[in-house]
């Protein structure tokens, strides 16, 4: 058997999806792994077990090829927790909805929908939850540009102890993910 051996919910999991659920535990905490397909059959699953709180949900920006959805759910009368995951490509990041499971997922989707783009499908509100209106982008997304990166000098360029006056300078370094010619004058 897996990682998960002897705890709640877990076992049935695994006679549920079989090869198709990977079980994994690491630093105490059991992570089940599905394909995205899979995804609402697997909460209504745990939930079915007693994992009936739904702590949080949001994704995991996983570059190149997409990003890892993860929820985090607990059951209070054996005081189990799991962390449930799936991936969604890049190209098109697409999820059924979590709310018909469990209707505290509705804001964590749309906070995710909005900060990494990915479409919580059967969602009753998929609409902007944080940022102004008209804002473009995801900010959470690895290959965002923030542009306070650029304004402003980014900590990470200098050596610890190294000021901007009284030693030699070094190579000026850009902020990871700013490209090298983006906020400058030509």
């Amino acid at each position: 058997m897996s990682s998960g051996e002897g705890r709640p919910g877990v076992a049935a999991v695994q006679e549920r999806y079989g090869t198709r659920a990977q079980v994994s535990e690491s630093f105490g905490e059991i992570t089940v792994d599905v394909q995205a397909g899979d995804w609402t059959g697997l909460l209504e699953s745990v939930r079915a077990e007693g994992y009936e709180f739904f702590d949080w949900l949001t994704a995991v920006d996983d570059p190149p090829d997409g990003f890892f959805v993860v929820a985090h759910v607990f059951a209070p009368a054996s005081r189990g927790h799991l962390l449930l995951r799936t991936r969604v490509p890049r190209a098109d990041p697409r999820l059924p909805s979590a709310v018909g499971v469990f209707r505290g997922a509705d804001w964590h989707e749309r906070e995710t929908f909005e900060m990494f783009g990915v479409i919580f499908e059967g969602h009753p509100n998929l609409v902007p939850l944080l940022l102004p209106d008209g804002f473009e982008g995801f900010p959470l997304r690895k290959d965002f540009v923030l542009a306070a990166r650029v304004a402003k000098a980014w900590p990470g360029a200098k050596e610890p102890g190294e000021s901007d006056h009284g030693s030699p300078s070094r190579r000026k370094t850009l902020p990871p993910g700013v490209p090298a010619d983006w906020g400058r004058d030509g």
